[in-house]
């Protein structure tokens, strides 16, 4: 199951994380869930929110470099070994992960990808029964 995630391009400069959370605060967009890759140049915060359009909309006009990805959602067990079964299921497949991002909750852990083939990999995590987070659901983890 697609959802979409904002990636928001930023230089490296403080502040800059700062004005984004703050634009999109005052717009009422909650963020579920970020990371943050950085070169010696700039940045690149990628991020589930709320309501992602409103958000695109929100930075775009903040004047933010900002653009909408889609990711895949879901969760496997927080235990050891949980998340290599999946990450097989998709390397048995030639299908690589661009960039993954996770976090826990109790016996739960829930990770975003971003896969080389996005509608393969949905195809592959159903058919091997993973627990897809639908995109209404992960933006309101």
């Amino acid at each position: 199951m697609k959802a979409k995630q904002l990636s928001v391009f930023l230089e490296n400069k403080s502040g800059r994380l700062t004005e984004v959370t703050d634009a999109m605060g005052a717009a009422g967009i909650n963020i579920s869930a970020l990371s943050i890759a950085d070169n010696s140049d700039f940045g690149i915060l990628r991020c589930i929110v709320s309501d992602p359009q409103e958000a695109y909309k929100v930075l775009k006009e903040a004047g933010f470099a900002v653009k909408l990805t889609d990711v895949i959602g879901f969760t496997c067990p927080n235990t050891s070994g949980s998340l290599a079964l999946v990450l097989r299921y998709l390397s048995d497949q030639g299908i690589f992960i661009e960039y993954m991002y996770s976090f826990a909750n109790g016996d739960v852990a829930n990770i975003v990808i971003r896969p080389s083939d996005i509608d393969a990999c949905d195809r592959i995590l159903e058919e091997k029964k993973v627990d897809l987070i639908a995109a209404s659901d992960l933006y309101r983890l």
